[in-house]
């Protein structure tokens, strides 16, 4: 049973509780009235809001309706008030660039061009909406003259910056060192790049939109009046620098190279001058003189082994007067050859270089045209130059002076190996452009074929003149000549044998190197089988037979020296196996055909008719009489052959001396022997008067047989 107080104490925490409760819930229900009076209240002014939101909403889209319709005006009138500004603007576009296209372009081309398309427009609106309207007229006169003063300053900056090329810079283009790897391309720089610029801006626009090809004409014009300029600048160069320096290459490049001490000079295309010119000179007097049988002897410079000493001195004293003459007009054809052979390389290279710059300016599709144009004025002065040079040989032929052909020589060779680069160059020209090289090269190598051939025929047909011949039987101005010519073409070998291969009846192109070389070694046998016979023929002028073969000894051993020592022998014996030996053969029977000469001296040496005499017996008169004959013809013919004999020549100084020991050791041994046959023997009571040269004396007379100085 729970006590009394606890319950007490229960009852009073449950009704402390109670009233707690109570309390709580008078407070809830005093806030519920509370919330929804305050409810009601919120209710009633949403409900004004709305009320009035809805008339505020009745009365302002109405408003937002007509504002925005007046905004869409007020677009409208915008829109219209520009577009009224735009297309009044075109009528005023004919004032308002008036004074810029008056000025020109300039200085200020981008602001031209800008002015120009402002024009344009103007001439587009005009055509599209008002074609009738007179401001169309007046826009579309702006706009040619606009386009006229375009065309104008493409055509002063064209002629006002374009100049030639200096000969100097076009030397260092064209120039090749073979000790570099790797070459050093020289840039040719026509035209400053801003003006480059500005003139490839205007070259677009007249294509775009100028409708106008007539710049092309201006452009090809001026840079081919410059091409042409630039070329005839380097012959200038050539003619006034090369006689007199010597300086052939430029300069430039040797300056350049300083720095590198054992680097060769710049190899220049092929042709050094001077190498043909003392064969030109020698030629040319053969040609003038010796085939008219004014003049005869040699007039070659002696090959290695011969006496400078000996040659026939009337020829070198006239030949050094000719020389002097003619000397001055050589030089001038040496530097004509050289300057054109390099003025070949030049239009190629600037040729080339015009073709880079062109194509920077002339649309693609007119370019190679342009070109073809661009090249013809420089194109037709070389290959006239060409065509003067072919006729001038073709003249020099028909006058016998085959010295022309030399001149030929080196510019066919410089031709020949340039043309590849040349067709590269030429590419997509007309057919009439590109076809102009290969006839040059042609008439020069038919015009050079002729030559040989007539070379030949003339070494075989000239004339066995007594005044022509040499006195002393040294070598024939005709031998020497025909083997310069052929030293010559030894230098020139594949020209001269392309030439040859050029008359056959095919193609020369399908002809091989080899077929060539065959060619021009059956040629150069030729000339000298038919010098061989000439010889032979010109000895037979010669009264003494002796002379007559120290005639042909000297010629034959003047042939083979010289073929040995230009090589020329490599060349004959590609077809010739035997050509050395075959000559020593010749050589040695005209030195047993010489020898000859002194039997006469020598069989009074010989036992035939001698007496025969015992010790103690006394010869009879007539006994006497054939000792002193002996001893007389000996002494007689000796005599009359040292001093025939002595003004003789023989050039070749080995030949010479071996000539005279072999005579030597024969008449020295065979008087020797006569002599000591005679010692016992009383034919005479002076024998001094008989005995008159000792072996020793004898010997010395024999010694100065050939020697014009003793």
């Amino acid at each position: 049973m729970i006590p009394t107080e606890d319950a007490a104490a229960r009852k009073r925490e449950i009704e402390e509780k109670l009233k707690q409760e109570q309390e709580t819930l008078s407070f809830i229900r005093e806030n519920l009235e509370k919330s929804d009076q305050l409810t009601k209240g919120m209710v009633s002014i949403l409900s004004s809001f709305e009320s009035r939101l809805m008339q505020l909403e009745n009365s302002i889209i109405p408003v937002h309706k007509q504002t925005e319709n007046l905004q869409r005006l007020q677009e409208n009138v915008d829109k219209t008030l520009s577009c009224m500004d735009h297309v009044i603007s075109y009528y005023h576009v004919a004032k308002d660039t008036d004074r810029i296209i008056r000025e020109g372009p300039t200085g200020r081309l981008d602001e031209y061009l800008a002015c120009i398309a402002k024009i344009q427009k103007a001439v587009e609106y005009f055509q599209d909406n008002n074609p009738d309207s007179p401001e169309l007229n007046t826009v579309k006169a702006r706009f040619e003259k606009g386009k006229e003063l375009l065309e104008a300053e493409f055509r002063s900056l064209l002629t006002r910056y374009s100049k030639p090329v200096p000969p100097i810079l076009i030397l260092d283009a064209i120039s090749v060192d073979e000790e570099l790897e790797v070459q050093e391309e020289v840039t040719l720089e026509h035209l400053p790049e801003a003006v480059l610029q500005d003139i490839i801006c205007i070259s677009c626009w007249l294509v775009e939109y100028g409708r106008n090809q007539d710049f092309m004409n201006v452009y090809f014009q001026i840079r081919s009046n410059q091409l042409d300029r630039s070329i005839k600048g380097l012959k200038d160069h050539f003619r006034k620098n090369s006689a007199s320096s010597g300086i052939l290459y430029s300069p430039a490049v040797q300056t350049k190279r300083k720095d590198t001490p054992t680097k060769k000079a710049p190899k220049r295309p092929v042709y050094i001058p001077g190498t043909i010119r003392k064969a030109q000179n020698l030629l040319k007097q053969y040609s003038q003189h010796g085939l008219d049988g004014k003049k005869g002897g040699s007039n070659l410079t002696p090959s290695e082994g011969y006496d400078h000493d000996l040659r026939v001195k009337h020829h070198s004293d006239a030949l050094t007067e000719k020389h002097g003459a003619a000397t001055g007009k050589d030089d001038v054809l040496d530097i004509e050859i050289d300057s054109y052979i390099h003025c070949i390389s030049a239009f190629v290279k600037l040729a080339q270089s015009e073709y880079t710059l062109l194509s920077e300016i002339i649309p693609e599709h007119h370019q190679k045209k342009t070109f073809d144009s661009l090249i013809q004025e420089a194109l037709d002065n070389l290959m006239l130059e060409g065509d003067n040079i072919v006729s001038a040989a073709r003249r020099a032929i028909m006058r016998h002076d085959y010295s022309a052909v030399l001149t030929i020589f080196p510019i066919l060779r410089h031709l020949k190996i340039t043309k590849p680069e040349f067709d590269s160059t030429l590419q997509g020209t007309a057919a009439s452009t590109k076809n102009k090289l290969p006839t040059l090269i042609t008439a020069m190598e038919t015009i050079g074929a002729k030559a040989l051939e007539e070379f030949a025929d003339s070494i075989k047909n000239d004339p066995d003149k007594e005044y022509n011949m040499p006195k002393d039987g040294t070598v024939h101005e005709l031998t020497s000549n025909a083997i310069l010519f052929l030293q010559q073409l030894l230098d020139f070998h594949e020209t001269a044998g392309a030439m040859l291969a050029s008359q056959e009846t095919s193609s020369a192109s399908s002809y091989s190197s080899d077929f060539s070389k065959r060619l021009l070694s059956t040629y150069i046998c030729k000339v000298l089988g038919n010098l061989q016979l000439n010889l032979l023929s010109k000895s037979k002028v010669y009264e003494d037979s002796a002379l007559s073969a120290i005639f042909l000894h000297n010629n034959y051993n003047y042939i083979l020296k010289s073929l040995e020592k230009s090589d020329l022998i490599q060349l004959v014996t590609v077809t010739q196996k035997r050509a050395e030996s075959s000559y020593r053969e010749l050589i040695e029977q005209q030195i047993q055909m010489y020898q000859r000469s002194w039997l006469k001296v020598t069989e009074h040496l010989t036992d035939r008719n001698m007496p025969v005499v015992q010790v103690g017996t006394k010869l009879k008169d007539k006994e006497r009489q054939v000792i002193k004959d002996k001893f007389k013809g000996f002494n007689d013919g000796l005599e009359e052959l040292c001093k025939v004999q002595k003004v003789w020549a023989i050039p070749d100084k080995k030949q010479r001396d071996f000539i005279r020991q072999a005579q030597k050791k024969v008449v020295s041994e065979a008087y020797k022997a006569f002599l000591q046959r005679c010692a016992n023997i009383s034919f005479t009571k002076n024998p001094e008067k008989y005995h008159k040269y000792r072996p020793e004396q004898v010997e010395e007379m024999i010694e100065k047989l050939f020697d014009t100085s003793a």
